[in-house]
């Protein structure tokens, strides 16, 4: 008899938000009501640019910035608007995840650190 197991990303926790904060220009993961990633963002007619990313000291490490990468990456596909990815994350991780380049706007240098 062989078991079912999930790997880690296929695992669920309640105490996971994501959203998107329109008034601090960011998009958020918290983990148990605590700010733990934030994705900041400059929406401009016709793309986001996205600008930078943190991640709290206690939070690293978790690969909770590609969740959050992929809800933002998703949020601004579904709104119709390209992705000019200008943080040194959100270009590195959109380098990996070719499934967004249709929608990407890559600028003509990449950003330092990328």
């Amino acid at each position: 008899m062989t078991e079912n197991s999930a790997a880690t990303e296929d695992t669920f926790s309640p105490d996971v938000s994501t959203t998107r904060n329109d008034a601090q220009h960011r998009y958020e993961l918290h983990v148990g009501g605590k700010l733990a990633v934030e994705i900041r963002f400059i929406d401009k007619p016709g793309h986001v640019e996205f600008v930078h990313t943190d991640t709290a000291e206690q939070f690293r490490g978790h690969g909770l910035a590609k969740v959050l990468a992929h809800f933002a990456l998703d949020d601004v596909v579904a709104s119709g608007k390209r992705i000019n990815p200008n943080c040194p994350f959100m270009y590195r991780y959109l380098r990996k995840h070719d499934s967004y380049n249709q929608g990407v706007d890559w600028p003509e240098q990449p950003p330092p650190d990328a």
